[in-house]
């Protein structure tokens, strides 16, 4: 059952990718790219990945579907005509096929033989339970025995998120056309369509409290800061959605935002440098606490925090910063 359930929803998403390639209009392409990420997420979730799967529900489907739909609100509907080369059809024929072709030598999924199986992850799986004690090994790999690289993809996104502020805070010079933008009428968002906003009002509450639950649980099951920060900005979305952008900016103002996203990095790198102070490597949880287990405990729970509070602001701040362009 599990072996159909994955090739239907394989073939759901092979047939969702080929329509995204040869449809015109940018909305329905959006629309296609939410539904794609939510197909990948169910893989993932068949594959016994439920935190990749929580990721990629969150992003995938969630924040990256709100983020294209404002992107598009600053271009043309439709794509525009362009001839195509047949040189480059068939370089990406030959590549498909020796992408095909290179899946034959792979082991079979979930063979316990396998390289990947007899690398590292044994390691993890017989050294988590007395070094850490958590129950999640993912969380452990992530946080503690991989915190390096963590900590260097907290600094890539929030890079990436002051690259994407730069370039929408760009101007147009002043012999350019300036786009013709509508003025906001008496009322903004959903709020005269009932449905929406009752659903909403009642929805909000319940993702944040989950993506805190996701937060904070992260040690015993699917979770962590990158699912958290990504639903907490789910729900803020929504709120802007339903209310409008300026009543959301009331409550949480652009400055307050980037704040989040620089504190979160710095609490992460706080960390480490704490555990220098305290006798330790940077990123040395053991010397926290008297006991290394609570020490380990607590350098988790503070990184995992870091990463979903810059993961928040940076998400928040980019989304705002499609959503006010031309208004402020």
């Amino acid at each position: 059952m599990t072996l159909l359930t994955g090739i239907a929803l394989l073939t759901l998403a092979v047939v969702t990718a080929l329509a995204i390639v040869h449809t015109k209009n940018l909305f329905v392409a959006v629309m296609l790219s939410g539904v794609f990420s939510l197909l990948m997420a169910a893989n993932f979730l068949i594959l016994d990945s439920p935190d990749v799967a929580l990721t990629e529900a969150a992003v995938g489907a969630g924040i990256s579907t709100v983020l294209f739909l404002a992107a598009l609100s600053l271009s043309a509907e439709h794509e525009r005509d362009f001839k195509t080369s047949r040189i480059a059809g068939l370089i990406v024929l030959v590549t498909i096929g020796v992408v095909i072709y290179a899946t034959f030598e792979q082991p079979r999924l979930g063979d316990p033989t396998s390289p990947v199986q007899q690398h590292v992850a044994p390691w993890y799986l017989q050294n988590t339970p007395p070094l850490i004690d958590v129950p999640n090994v993912v969380t452990a790999v992530l946080a503690s025995f991989r915190g390096y690289d963590t900590l260097g993809e907290v600094f890539v996104v929030l890079t990436a998120g002051i690259g994407v502020l730069f370039l929408l805070s760009a101007r147009p010079s002043k012999t350019a056309k300036a786009p013709t933008i509508p003025p906001p009428g008496p009322v903004e968002g959903l709020r005269h369509y009932m449905i929406p906003r009752v659903v909403g009002r009642l929805l909000i509450p319940f993702i944040f409290l989950f993506g805190l639950y996701v937060q904070f649980h992260g040690d015993f099951g699917p979770g962590g800061g990158f699912q958290a920060g990504a639903i907490i900005a789910a729900a803020v979305i929504l709120y802007t959605l339903l209310e409008g952008e300026p009543q959301a900016l009331r409550v949480v103002p652009v400055k307050f935002l980037k704040v989040l996203a620089v504190a979160g990095a710095l609490l992460y790198s706080a960390v480490g440098v704490a555990g220098m102070l305290l006798g330790g490597n940077f990123l040395d949880y053991n010397v926290l606490r008297p006991d290394p287990v609570a020490g380990q405990h607590l350098g988790i729970l503070l990184v995992e925090v870091g990463v979903g509070v810059t993961v928040t602001g940076v998400l928040l701040s980019v989304f705002f910063a499609f959503a006010t362009r031309g208004k402020m």
